[in-house]
């Protein structure tokens, strides 16, 4: 009652209206008549749309925050809002470059080495193909001329010095093959490494974090509730902040549930920060939860959550930021001449609403076709005609007309909760 009242000027010039059947129940005559119906309810302001802001930096490295910006600042697109450190990623840097120098080296040794092999191969090589053409000439030589023993060994000299040379070149060629192979190992092994430094070197020139697009800096809670401290150590791509965009800013209201029957898509809401009601603006729902929920295990009380969009230009004339309390009037009914029962008069049949009017001194059951329920009252579509006067305690309520008059009268109005 406190949170949320339908408060007009009909509805007092219909109280006004009540009067008592002949067995004591209260009534009231129905009459149409000027009828707003409203609800209370608080919320928080937030962002339909927000980018979020990470830790600069890849692979989740460590990442010291030094600075960063108030939460809540207004920024503009490419202000610097937070600064970084990596002292770790540094060090990594500097192994990744050491393993650079190592692999040129061994590139270096290895090429060196290749060429002194070769170098080698080729000498032997040289001397057996010149020994092998002077034996090649002492063996076609006379026998007149030449003694026949340095014939022979001549001619033994050629298929020595011929396989000799077969295995030179084998060797050299394999040399050749095994030195290059190896070499594109090390080339390989290179790119991977030079990769790995042009990574980190990028990792550590992202120590900055700037904003996206104009709008307010969030930071956002870690896992123990807190914002980000200056000095604490983050992990690169880790949720840092958002940045809501201011021009599209909604309240995320919160009414319990049967305050909210009335609630419509499309209805207008009264919206100002809790605490300045002078910064008032008018939006309307744009969204309703699909079913109620309890806040948490301890209350069991359910409430339905409904979001009211925010005109951007007031947002902007008082500066409202993502996170400030809010109140809101959601506007039920606004009509200039309606019927309207207490909620206590009306009773279920099923999925048909009825209410009990007087016929004939005697409470008969109508079946109404109702509107927009309110906190206290509901709006009466059909069934009802002016003048007409309707009981305000459902047929189960009606009192026993055997019973003392004193007696029956005071139970009504205890059971109903009707005004005298």
């Amino acid at each position: 009652m406190k949170r949320l009242l339908s408060a007009t000027a009909a509805m007092l010039m219909l109280a006004a209206c009540g009067d008592t059947a002949p067995g004591g129940q209260a009534t009231e005559t129905v009459a149409a008549a000027p009828v707003e119906f409203w609800v209370r309810a608080e919320g928080e302001l937030k962002a339909a749309k927000a980018t979020p802001l990470r830790v600069p930096g890849t692979n989740w490295a460590r990442r010291q925050l030094v600075w960063v910006l108030p939460d809540g600042s207004p920024v503009k697109a490419g202000d610097v809002v937070a600064r970084f450190e990596a002292p770790q990623s540094k060090l990594q840097l500097d192994k990744a470059l050491i393993d650079l120098q190592r692999n040129a080296l061994a590139r270096a040794g290895k090429e060196s080495e290749l060429d002194v092999g070769l170098g080698r191969v080729d000498v032997e090589l040289a001397q057996a193909e010149s020994a092998l053409a002077i034996a090649r000439r002492y063996a076609r030589a006379d026998f007149a001329a030449i003694a026949r023993n340095t014939i022979l060994d001549a001619v033994q000299d050629e298929q020595f010095l011929g396989e000799k040379t077969g295995v030179l070149r084998w060797r050299q060629d394999q040399s050749s093959q095994r030195g290059e192979a190896e070499l594109n190992v090390l080339g390989v092994q290179r790119g991977s490494l030079q990769a790995d430094v042009d990574t980190k070197r990028e990792d550590l020139s992202a120590l900055e974090l700037r904003a996206a697009h104009d709008g307010i800096f969030m930071l956002v809670q870690g896992w123990s509730g807190e914002p980000p401290r200056v000095g604490e150590q983050l992990w690169a791509s880790g949720e840092f902040a958002t940045l809501p965009d201011v021009e599209t800013l909604e309240v995320e209201l919160r009414l319990p549930q049967q305050e909210a029957q009335g609630l419509a898509l499309g209805q207008k809401v009264e919206l100002a920060p809790l605490g300045h009601p002078a910064q008032q603006t008018i939006g309307e729902i744009t969204w309703i939860a699909s079913a109620p929920r309890a806040v948490s295990r301890q209350n069991p009380a359910k409430f339905v959550s409904a979001k009211a969009s925010v005109p951007a230009d007031a947002a902007r004339q008082y500066a409202w930021v993502p996170g400030q309390a809010f109140t809101g009037r959601i506007i039920l009914l606004v009509a200039d001449a309606a019927i309207t029962v207490p909620n206590v008069a009306l009773s279920g049949n099923g999925g048909q609403a009825e209410v009990n009017v007087l016929e004939d001194g005697e409470p008969t059951p109508r079946p109404v076709v109702v509107g927009v329920r309110g906190p206290s009252r509901t709006q009466v579509v059909e069934g009802l005609a002016v003048g007409d006067r309707v009981l305000l305690a459902t047929a189960d309520a009606l009192p026993d007309p055997d019973a003392d008059e004193s007696e029956t009268t005071d139970d009504a109005a205890g059971r109903t909760g009707a005004a005298p």
